[in-house]
């Protein structure tokens, strides 16, 4: 699917990379398939700007919604529900999940009266990225589909500042990085 060029159906909603903000992209426009993770698209127009199409606007592109793997549907709630619900979050640029990029900090899962209560604190690649908050609510709405969930909070911090050593082995491997050594690593262009 990746690299594949359509053309708009309708209208489409998208979130400019890496600013965050809103935009319509028009029926009729030229978009090519950059990724397609963790059930969202990201696009890049004949223009050169980058953006996110949400899974629920999948049409628009003649495709079929896909959501990721159905962990919201499993009978029990788990630590490992959770860790496994925030792998179904890809960052729109890089083609690798939030936990193993190593944007998440800490993940604390508390018991309440009824259910349980998680807590994310989480980075970005940068601290001028405004993908945070789309970021933020794409994690609290998946986690807030898991069973026996009845709160989620997300924190974007930057301190410590994120670093290519934070990411797992396995994604300094996708993305063809040395794993031992230190290279500078800022996919934003600001």
């Amino acid at each position: 699917m990746a690299g594949n060029s359509v053309i708009l159906s309708r209208d489409c909603e998208a979130t400019q990379v890496p600013f965050g903000t809103l935009e319509v992209l028009p029926a009729g426009s030229r978009v090519q398939i950059m990724q397609s993770l963790g059930g969202n698209y990201t696009v890049a127009t004949e223009e050169g700007s980058m953006l996110r199409i949400e899974s629920r606007n999948a049409d628009a592109l003649g495709l079929a919604s896909q959501q990721p793997a159905a962990t919201e549907d499993a009978a029990q709630f788990s630590d490992k529900l959770v860790w496994e619900t925030l792998k179904t979050v890809y960052d729109p640029e890089i083609p690798v999940n939030i936990v193993d990029l190593g944007l998440i900090y800490s993940c604390r899962i508390t018991p309440v009266t009824v259910g349980h209560k998680i807590e994310i604190a989480m980075s970005m690649t940068a601290p001028g990225c405004g993908m945070g908050d789309v970021l933020k609510a794409d994690i609290e709405r998946r986690l807030a589909k898991l069973p026996e969930v009845n709160e989620v909070h997300v924190q974007i911090v930057f301190d410590p500042p994120w670093h290519p050593g934070l990411m797992t082995e396995a994604a300094k491997l996708q993305l063809g990085l040395d794993l031992d050594a230190s290279i500078p690593f800022n996919t934003y262009p600001y």
